[in-house]
């Protein structure tokens, strides 16, 4: 049977290659295949005799890594299907080569790694660096951002080219400041070694890169990682500890409840106003109430924030089945339609009415819509606008025959009618009574203070103005938005 030797070339010159295999590869008398020429190994080799076929130009051709690895591999399994063959990478072959884990992946031909002497112990002596601190060794062409750990040392390998390096570059940019210096390190444990600090702004252009160029990232101090969640965590965690505020120590998830609903209406004031810096500081809030809440529960031994993220992300996948599975999906009503059938999987049993899981502490305009949604997906709804506004006219006139009649509570009970009716008129146009509220809210409390400013500056007493002045004030004030 056919047979795939992969033997790895070391980090650095001829001199490192172990003996062994120095002594196989002169001994190799067909081709031997190559991921890459651009190896001093490889010119010591050539010029004993040893003849090479490299796969440098499918890099070119393709506009991925994994397709290119995946390509070399395929080419290799032609091969072998009529001869065994040598295969030499950079390195040791089981340290960061895609090409290897593909080749020991499949079952069609035997493969047989050789090793090779691995890079990473000169890596750590050139950067006086002990592993056992914590390191991250990091695929300069295939990582995720949010995968680094940046309290720890971190390396980046494949730095084949300035392409490659400035991809890498962008990504720290996220997080750490442009002259946050980092170390590129070339040739580890050769002759050829280099290594030069430079600020990370500066790291595509500093030096020439090479196959054998690595990046290292130092551990990041906590105060720049303030953006990041876990140490948002760790200051949560140190505000509720026996050292930390004694404001934060002392609340509860009882006393906490005022605030969570003050953070929603800023937050709220900020979305209407379009203001994205105070949209930026009260989103911050919010999540500061969601990590109290989770620090308490967490305190007292009950739940931690892993589980408040946990239930969400579980959640989130579970109802959308036509993005994480195979179900399938035309309109955005079938969407809804599908929600509400997974939601009554998750807790069987628990809701016996179709108007149940309304918050009860729920704004009441906000409540009545809520409940009208729900009710209207059995079919009880209005068809027309025109019912709706017959309807409110209805309620119109019994509220006035209340009104006669001088009974606090049936008018109490008909003007609760006539909002839900409106409630009910702002959810077929797809208005949120709530939000509506509000902005005319703030255009009254905008043009009352403009009587205010207006009858100030005239140095009248607003309490002594006539109805008739603070009238025309308030045209002035529509006239002033564009309103007239």
């Amino acid at each position: 049977m056919n047979r795939i030797d992969v033997i790895g070339l070391g980090a650095g010159d001829i001199d490192q290659l172990q003996l062994g295999l120095y002594k196989k590869l002169l001994k190799e008398k067909q081709t031997i295949f190559t991921r890459t020429i651009d190896h001093p190994v490889i010119r010591s080799l050539k010029e004993d005799g040893v003849s090479f076929e490299a796969f440098d130009q499918l890099y070119e051709a393709e506009d991925g890594f994994q397709q290119v690895y995946q390509n070399i591999v395929d080419t290799l399994l032609e091969h072998a299907k009529h001869r065994s063959l040598t295969y030499t990478v950079p390195g040791h072959p089981m340290l960061a080569e895609k090409t290897v884990q593909l080749l020991l992946e499949q079952g069609e031909v035997e493969v047989n790694v050789l090793g090779g002497q691995s890079y990473l112990d000169d890596l750590f002596t050139a950067l006086r660096i002990d592993p056992i601190e914590g390191f991250q060794f990091v695929d300069g062409t295939a990582f995720l951002r949010s995968d680094l750990n940046y309290r720890q040392h971190l390396l980046f390998c494949q730095v084949y080219d300035r392409f490659i390096a400035s991809e890498v570059k962008l990504s720290l940019l996220e997080d750490l400041p442009a002259d946050y210096m980092v170390t590129i390190v070339e040739a580890a444990g050769s002759e050829a070694e280099q290594i030069r600090q430079v600020p990370l702004e500066e790291l595509d252009h500093a030096i020439e890169i090479s196959n054998l160029t690595s990046v290292y990232v130092p551990p990041v101090s906590e105060t720049l990682l303030n953006h990041t969640f876990n140490r948002l965590r760790e200051v949560i965690a140190v505000l509720r500890s026996p050292e930390g505020c004694p404001w934060d120590r002392k609340q509860t998830h009882e006393s906490l409840r005022e605030y969570a609903i003050e953070e929603v209406y800023e937050l709220i004031d900020a979305i209407d106003n379009q203001d994205d810096e105070n949209m930026i500081e009260e989103l911050g809030d919010i999540l500061l109430q969601v990590m109290l809440h989770s620090q308490i529960g967490e305190d007292d031994g009950y739940f931690t924030v892993d589980d408040v993220i946990r239930a969400v992300t579980d959640k989130m996948i579970h109802r959308h089945p036509h993005v994480f599975a195979d179900r399938h999906v035309d309109s955005v009503e079938e969407v809804y339609k599908n929600w509400e059938e997974l939601k009554k999987e998750e807790k069987p049993g628990e809701r016996t009415s179709v108007l149940d899981g309304v918050p009860k502490n729920l704004p009441s305009l906000a409540k009545a819509v809520k409940l009208q949604k729900k009710a209207a997906k059995t079919g009880f709804d209005w068809d027309e606008a025109e019912d709706i506004w017959a309807k409110l006219t209805e309620e119109l006139d019994e509220v006035k025959e209340a009104i006669s009649s001088d009974n606090k509570e049936e008018i109490e009970k008909e003007f609760g009618d006539i909002l839900f009716v409106i409630a009910n008129l702002s959810r077929y146009y797809k208005i949120n009574p709530e939000v509506a509220l509000n902005r005319t809210n703030e255009k009254f409390t905008s043009r009352f203070a403009f009587i205010e400013e207006q009858l100030g500056e005239q140095q009248k007493d607003i309490q002594k103005a006539t109805l008739q002045e603070m009238d025309e004030l308030w045209d002035k004030a529509k006239e002033r938005e564009g309103l007239n």
